[in-house]
């Protein structure tokens, strides 16, 4: 069998957006190489007939009921509003 490939952690952690040490570096190569070879053991079951599914388990109607309620008035939504201007919340202009 052929020689694997060597994970580029540098790579992998650029992409995470994380900053690892040379000691991190050479733990987690270790490791995510092992998470390639669970991967490769996945490849060999058999899954025909098996569907797709989100949850491991059958999940139905995980929601409430929608009712409808009264909303809150102007007056009481801008209460903790530390500025207001024409029932609107004024906020730091962020775009320019």
């Amino acid at each position: 069998m052929s020689e694997e490939p060597s994970m580029d952690i540098d790579y992998v952690s650029n992409l995470a957006r994380i900053e690892l040490t040379q000691e991190e570096k050479d733990k987690f190569q270790g490791q995510l190489g092992d998470v390639l070879k669970y991967f490769e053991k996945l490849q060999d079951l058999d899954v025909e007939g098996v569907e797709p599914t989100a949850h491991a388990f059958p999940r139905f109607n995980v929601w409430d009921e929608d009712v409808s309620k009264e909303g809150f008035s102007s007056e009481k939504a801008l209460k903790n509003a530390p500025k207001s201007r024409n029932e609107q919340i004024v906020v730091p202009k962020v775009v320019e």
